[in-house]
């Protein structure tokens, strides 16, 4: 009975024309999966969901806005992996050592998680801050592509692989890690701040 009353609402009858609806978001799906056929054989189209694009925002078919965003995936997608590691390594294991020898603040002192951002000394967020700048600037130099025609590739190779089946296999693996590390980086965070405890 809800769909009937959606249905009204949408076309003016229960049993109304779906083609007189003209802003229908099925036709809008058609619309969009018409347009992103043009990225169906790219890297991280994997089944069971194939090309995944729910906000539509590849349905110009612009390569190079694309490619951008499939540099900015890659890149959150790693640092959301290491963060996802950094986020469990202290309940495993932690250096017997002095983190900050002016305010004699040990490694062992440092709470886990979102905790730990009140007691970092700021000299600490400033080397943080420092080396994350440094890392972000020091591949743009490098770069000889035009408009990220080759997404992902910042001057080292971690992914390699002679046969171009084991590359894209590996290459694909990796979207697909990153992808949930950002999800399990953003579900740690959420938790932590919930239950103060990830």
């Amino acid at each position: 009975i809800i769909g009937m009353f959606f249905q009204d609402g949408l076309t003016g009858s229960a049993w109304g024309d779906w083609s007189l609806y003209t802003d229908s978001p099925l036709r809008q799906a058609a619309e969009v999966s018409v347009a992103a056929s043009a990225f169906e054989s790219e890297l991280g189209v994997q089944a069971p969901v194939g090309f995944f694009d729910p906000l539509g925002l590849a349905k110009d078919g612009d390569v190079d806005t694309f490619n951008r965003r499939r540099e900015s995936e890659l890149k959150h997608g790693r640092i959301s992996m290491l963060a996802a590691m950094g986020y469990i390594t202290p309940e495993l294991f932690r250096f017997d050592a002095l983190l900050s020898p002016t305010s004699g603040l040990t490694f062992a002192q440092v709470p886990n998680g979102l905790k730990a951002l009140s007691v970092v000394p700021a000299a600490g967020w400033f080397q943080i801050i420092l080396y994350m700048s440094f890392v972000e600037v020091s591949g743009i130099s490098e770069r000889q592509d035009v408009n990220y025609a080759t997404p992902g590739q910042f001057g080292f190779k971690a992914l390699t692989s002679d046969d171009p089946a084991k590359k894209k296999k590996k290459l694909n693996a990796e979207l697909a890690n990153g992808r949930l590390a950002m999800m399990a980086i953003i579900g740690m965070f959420f938790q932590d701040g919930l239950a103060g405890s990830a």
